[in-house]
């Protein structure tokens, strides 16, 4: 059986980079039962309209969620990264708005909402810790929807480099910093509403420009300023200081 602790865990320093938590508000979180579920590469573990009663936590791989036309084209809207929980909204509004599909092997948490509406009735704290993360997506959302309606598309490229550094890295970027890197083309493609092949000379641009490169399964920063200069990037929107000392 594998232990879910350090699973939650993840989802309780996500909720603990904006929220203040006392140990008894840290243990509820952390006791959360649910059911661990693997999920393949490229399956839709959540379908359009589909009416859910429990919440995923990703414990490892990479997720997205996806809005999608009549005619089945789709635009992926979210990158749930480790330590996200990747429908939490889904406590207040059941009935499934986009599809989450995995990128590639993922390992889930799978609770169900009943126990998330216990542990807020049962603290304000919570309640708001939940709130915010909820508003934390809302806020990626409205931003990749200004980057793809303002960006040129090396602005776009360049924007999904910098916020996946950062929430990789809970704000810590600079020259040198590196991280996993689990996304293909085709899947900057579907968030940039570029082509497979445009993104590839977009990152091809990036490289030689010396702002920064992947290489196998990583990302690196060459020059953050740089970077950061061609996505127009300010990460406020991720609000990743520590809202204690702003509370």
């Amino acid at each position: 059986m594998i232990n879910h602790v350090p699973a939650l865990s993840l989802w309780l320093d996500r909720l603990e980079l904006r929220s203040v938590l006392n140990d008894d508000e840290r243990q509820a979180v952390l006791s959360l039962p649910g059911q661990f579920e693997v999920i393949k590469p490229n399956h839709d573990f959540v379908r359009l309209d589909d009416n859910v009663n429990h919440v995923y936590s990703i414990a490892s791989g990479l997720t997205g969620s996806f809005g999608q036309l009549k005619n089945g084209e789709r635009q992926m809207t979210a990158l749930h990264l480790p330590g996200n929980m990747a429908n939490l909204h889904s406590i207040v509004l059941p009935s499934s708005i986009s599809a989450i599909r995995s990128i590639n092997e993922t390992l889930v948490y799978r609770i169900t909402h009943k126990f998330i509406h216990t542990i807020a009735a049962d603290s304000l704290a919570l309640s708001k810790a939940f709130w915010r993360d909820c508003t934390i997506d809302a806020a990626v959302l409205s931003q990749w929807s200004v980057m793809n309606a303002r960006l040129p598309a090396l602005g776009k490229v360049a924007h999904i480099l910098c916020e996946m550094c950062c929430r990789f890295s809970n704000g810590i970027c600079q020259d040198g910093s590196s991280f996993e890197w689990q996304l293909t083309q085709v899947h900057l493609a579907d968030i940039t509403g570029l082509t497979a092949v445009h993104v590839n000379r977009m990152l091809r641009a990036i490289r030689e420009d010396g702002a920064a490169e992947i290489v196998g399964r990583r990302m690196h920063v060459l020059n953050w300023t740089k970077l950061v200069t061609m996505a127009k990037f300010d990460p406020r929107y991720l609000a990743l200081e520590k809202l204690a000392e702003l509370l």
